[in-house]
């Protein structure tokens, strides 16, 4: 099995992916938070520094691109090819409503002509110049039967990979996924399949398999992983132990190198809060905890209820 870390913006930027490839590693492919190019610029200062090659050293990372404009994008192609990139991948799947808003991520799909359009630039450029595009995409933007058409679409080009959400844009990521277009997709796809979607545990892989009949080889976690950093271990071996001592090296790890380049504390507690918000699942206990731990203003009570919840 390949698995895939999904990019969450705000989150998964170089410095939680090198702690987790220092600590857990066995990912295939991460993918960066999306950039999202302009007429101006293809990435923001911050954004190169997050893809620099020297911040993601021992890393297999695809560059993630959310535009509606085929220029924008190989304008982003020049420029990550310079930093030494050969594969990115088109963000169709996004369904935040100021994205949206403004017909990218998953409002792209809302706009088969431009968004067919678009595809036929981007992969005569990507075929020239060697490098591969893969899609991440969800099936619909108001309804899933959009996705016979999409899939259509996505076969008249070279994609190098079909990330499928099996979610419409106003899911977002309740309910469960629609894993029927999944199966067609199977059917009907050309370019190599990435399944993406509630995988939380071998379990929810199991039932996946079960659904599809068919063992699904390539999955990419985003939520499940960030919640349970043993899950690729699990998914692998099946044993559903979370490790701790390595979930607090992890947090450990993470708290210093926040603390080295953020300040002051309630940014640094922001980072940490928004991580707490996943890792409270794999803690029994403790919910009068992180009540408090998402109250607090600065780094000396963090700590104090941090040590509590260790002491568990």
């Amino acid at each position: 099995m390949k698995i895939y870390f999904a990019p969450l913006e705000g989150l998964t930027g170089h410095i939680y992916r090198n702690a987790y490839e220092k600590l857990y590693g066995d990912i295939d492919k991460y993918f960066a938070p999306f950039i999202s190019p302009c007429e101006k610029y293809s990435m923001t200062p911050k954004e190169r520094k997050d893809l620099s090659p020297e911040n993601n050293k021992g890393i297999y990372l695809v560059p993630q691109i959310l535009t509606n404009k085929s220029e924008h994008f190989i304008k982003a192609i020049d420029d990550l090819r310079e930093l030494g990139y050969s594969e990115v991948n088109l963000n169709l799947g996004c369904p935040s409503g100021t994205v949206c808003a403004k017909g990218k991520g998953a409002g792209f799909l809302h706009d088969t002509d431009s968004l067919n359009f678009s595809l036929d630039k981007i992969y005569e450029y990507g075929t020239k110049n060697n490098v591969d595009i893969s899609i991440k995409t969800r099936i619909g933007y108001l309804d899933a039967n959009e996705f016979y058409e999409l899939q259509e679409i996505f076969n008249k080009f070279p994609v190098s990979e079909l990330i499928v959400h099996p979610r419409i844009r106003s899911d977002f990521y309740k309910g469960e996924p629609k894993h029927e277009y999944y199966d067609y997709a199977i059917k009907n796809a050309k370019a190599p399949l990435i399944y993406n979607g509630n995988i939380f545990s071998k379990i929810d892989y199991d039932i996946l398999c079960r659904k599809l009949d068919t063992e699904v080889d390539t999955v990419m976690l985003g939520r499940g992983i960030i919640s349970n950093p043993s899950l690729v271990r699990e998914l692998r071996t099946g044993n559903t132990e979370i490790d701790y001592k390595k979930f607090w090296e992890l947090h450990d790890l993470l708290y210093e190198e926040y603390k080295v380049v953020m300040s002051p504390d309630i940014n640094i507690l922001y980072r940490m809060k928004e991580l707490w918000t996943y890792w409270r699942s794999s803690f029994d206990g403790i919910d009068r905890d992180i009540k408090q731990l998402l109250k607090v203003k600065r780094c000396a009570d963090y700590e104090i209820i941090i040590r509590s919840i260790r002491n568990d």
